[in-house]
């Protein structure tokens, strides 16, 4: 056996470890999870973009920051965490997920009203009713 076919079994073989206990972790990678992720992603790319275009509230000057950004993934690394806890509360209390799926739409849901201000900053309307919660959240914030 050649080293490049050791060195792709033992990549496949990590990946695959590394995957599995993710998985288990998370209790499963159902849709509720991927859509969790993905409305990551699109939050940390509007937000992204939003800074490019110099009108972020995360920086002094509006524009990119390697800080806000390094803080902001640190913050969904935190969410995927808690949800880790919230797998280990249901199996603890016998609730089959209850608390993992009520965590993870709650995190959904604030991760689309992140996505909407990042929207908003770029410039992009956002329906009446739509702005008005924004604006609501965004003072009891404060």
């Amino acid at each position: 056996m050649d080293f490049t076919t050791c060195a792709k079994a033992a990549v496949f073989t990590t990946t695959g470890f590394v995957s599995s206990m993710l998985t288990h972790f998370f209790g499963g990678f159902d849709t509720l999870l991927q859509a969790l992720v993905v409305f990551m992603a699109i939050d940390i790319i509007s937000g992204w973009l939003a800074a490019v275009l110099k009108r972020s509230n995360k920086s002094s000057t509006g524009r990119l920051s390697s800080t806000a950004g390094f803080y902001g993934l640190i913050k969904k690394g935190c969410i995927l965490l808690i949800i880790i806890v919230a797998v280990y509360l249901d199996i603890l209390l016998g609730t089959s997920g209850v608390t993992r799926d009520a965590a993870i739409i709650a995190f959904i849901l604030n991760e689309l009203l992140s996505i909407l201000e990042n929207m908003g900053k770029i410039g992009i309307k956002i329906p009446a009713p739509i702005a008005d919660v924004l604006d609501v959240l965004n003072k009891k914030d404060k």
